[in-house]
């Protein structure tokens, strides 16, 4: 099939192409004999109403040590590519949200744009996790300090966390008479003009923070369990934690099975949901990793399952 596929994402140079799972989504692409090209945000640009881009032609490796080269140089509309995956990391900052508004544009003209752009936008990480509250542990989002000092007296263990974070950074856990409380909550919210989460601690943290991998709704039927370093409260791998692979359990099928409708008809196509214990703590819609970490695992190969999604989507435009 010929098919050009365009990927939005940071420096290529830049990835650790050991667990990088964008680079195992190009590779499985590749495989398929599909055209690559990659772009970062400032190769994006608005000429006379038509979004365009400055794409880099790939060729990409299972190479730790020379993972790609750039064949071409190409510029044009967007709307010449089949599809484009929008795979950036955060920070979710401003220029993030141009070019989801950018990429709705290109979509608007008739580009499939996965995950769509307006919902990347629209669906905050943690704020949409709670509209599933049957999945979610006690939780409080406030900027007033009092409500979250109440939230501490109340539940005695607590994980304070900004709403805009990402591999664990400033996440606090205050337990009883924590003496940091008051600073931290100053910290957080700045002195209360920014709005932060409260969760309940969650003890079962020590068994891992579960990464489940969903594909149009449906999940992976196994995650990746990452396991706190330690000394450590934070399971993420950017914070040291160690990652385990296990199946599923019906708890987490259930989760999946509350958030998987919703991610569909958002048009999230690919997502990773973030469970401790028996609750959803997270719905990560912007750029979800451990697909080589599983892959490694359980001989999976989810990015070619990613990819033959995608094709059969452009084929018959069902979303």
């Amino acid at each position: 099939m010929s098919f050009i596929l365009g990927v939005v994402m940071d420096p290529i140079e830049s990835i650790n192409p050991k667990k990088d799972s964008t680079l195992a989504m190009m590779l499985a692409a590749q495989a398929r004999g599909w055209t690559i090209y990659c772009m970062q945000q400032s190769d994006l640009l608005i000429k006379s109403g038509e979004v365009h881009g400055r794409f880099s032609e790939l060729e990409v490796r299972h190479d730790m040590h020379d993972w790609f080269s750039i064949k071409a140089i190409h510029e044009g509309p967007l709307i010449e590519l089949d599809a484009v995956l929008m795979r950036k990391d955060p920070p979710f900052d401003m220029e993030y949200i141009y070019t989801t508004y950018m990429l709705e544009m290109a979509e608007q003209a008739g580009l499939r744009v996965l995950n769509r752009p307006g919902s990347i936008r629209d669906c905050n990480e943690k704020l949409f996790a709670l509209q599933f509250p049957q999945c979610c542990p006690p939780h409080l989002v406030s900027r007033d300090p009092a409500h979250l000092r109440a939230f501490h007296t109340e539940h005695q263990d607590v994980i304070f966390k900004p709403l805009d974070g990402m591999g664990g950074a400033s996440i606090f856990r205050v337990k009883p008479k924590d003496s940091n409380l008051s600073v931290i909550l100053e910290t957080l919210t700045h002195q209360g003009t920014v709005q932060t989460m409260a969760q309940k601690y969650i003890p079962e943290i020590t068994e891992g923070d579960k990464r489940i991998l969903l594909i149009n709704g449906e999940p992976i039927p196994y995650a990746l369990a990452r396991i706190p370093a330690i000394g450590e409260s934070r399971g993420n791998l950017a914070a040291g934690g160690e990652g385990v692979a296990r199946p599923l359990t019906a708890r987490d099928r259930w989760i999946c099975d509350q958030v998987g409708p919703a991610l569909k008809a958002r048009g999230l196509y690919f997502v990773g949901i973030d469970v401790i214990g028996d609750y959803l703590t997270e719905i990560n819609v912007t750029c979800p990793t451990c697909i080589r970490e599983l892959d490694k695992a359980y001989d999976l190969d989810i990015a070619g399952d990613y990819m033959a999604f995608i094709e059969t989507l452009c084929h018959d435009g069902r979303g």
